[in-house]
């Protein structure tokens, strides 16, 4: 038979416990200041993102003729046989299935979700987790990346954005792709599948074209391309940010709530096996006392 818990092993469990939950409402404080900071940033990218992405398409739409528009590189469209994935992950843990459900829309990109057939995957990771997991199951990586998605800046992207337009351009790959967590509210954030490469401009907005571009919209459209590539990835950068710092926090919330709960469970236990002790000592002074009447 199993021996009892005894008071002092509960109360053991109970500061234990409380010593946990102390470290998870540090580490969920926090999460809430940083995630206060990348949602900031990643609300502030946003507009400047889309406005770029209409000046492309105005651009794009101002370029005559429409062949020249798809003699540029970066806009070049072909079969698409080899894919450069670009896999973004946070380096650290302690952020619920944020990182699993990243890695699985990634997977599901490359094993099911394809109509037409790939002969090979460049894998790029962003991030220590994605990493791990690529180097645990063999998948090819290519080129990895950390100390990143914490705090994002233009200046750590660039290599990552010089790596992708060079296998483009050379043909290397035929298209890339990021598999990013896009930042939705503090309680929601998904998965998804971003095309990088090759770029495609959007329809002609109308709000730019009065404008008057020198030397010509053809050369300000080739200097912008490149601009437009790393502005988009900062801005993904940003999301998974974002995403991470807003999943961590909730995670240590729930971590925190959970440990009080149980602490409390705990201590209605304490309280129980405490009275039940005391019943038994009182009930053997009362028994040695009868004891001893018997004997006078």
């Amino acid at each position: 038979m199993p021996q009892a818990v005894t008071p002092r092993e509960i109360r053991r469990r109970i500061r234990s416990i409380k010593n946990t939950a102390q470290i998870t409402r540090a580490m969920e404080m926090v999460a809430a200041s940083k995630m206060r900071r990348a949602q900031q940033a990643v609300l502030a990218a946003r507009p400047y993102a889309d406005r770029i992405r209409a000046m492309l398409g105005d651009l794009a739409a101002m370029t005559s003729p429409a062949e020249e528009v798809r003699a540029f590189p970066l806009l070049q469209r072909r079969p698409v046989k080899r894919i450069q994935l670009i896999l973004v992950t946070s380096d650290r843990g302690l952020a619920g299935a944020l990182n699993t459900n990243v890695i699985r829309r990634a997977v599901d990109f490359m094993t099911r979700e394809r109509s037409e057939p790939i002969e090979h995957f460049d894998i790029v990771a962003i991030g220590r987790k994605g990493r791990d997991f690529l180097v645990r199951y063999g998948w090819p990586m290519i080129a990895e990346f950390t100390r990143v998605t914490d705090r994002p800046s233009v200046e750590a992207i660039r290599p990552i954005v010089e790596l992708a337009t060079q296998d483009f351009i050379s043909g290397r790959v035929d298209a890339v792709f990021v598999v990013y967590t896009h930042f939705i509210n503090t309680l929601r954030q998904e998965p998804r599948v971003f095309q990088l490469l090759p770029i495609e401009p959007p329809e002609e907005s109308g709000a730019i074209s009065d404008y008057i571009f020198e030397p010509d919209p053809a050369t300000v459209l080739e200097a912008l391309l490149p601009r437009f590539l790393e502005m988009q990835l900062y801005r993904i950068l940003l999301e998974a940010s974002a995403s991470e710092h807003s999943a961590r926090m909730v995670a240590m919330r729930n971590a925190t709530q959970n440990a009080l709960d149980l602490v409390a469970e705990l201590t209605l236990t304490y309280n129980k096996a405490r009275q039940a002790q005391i019943t038994r000592e009182v009930s053997e002074i009362a028994a040695g006392a009868n004891a001893l009447g018997a004997l006078q």
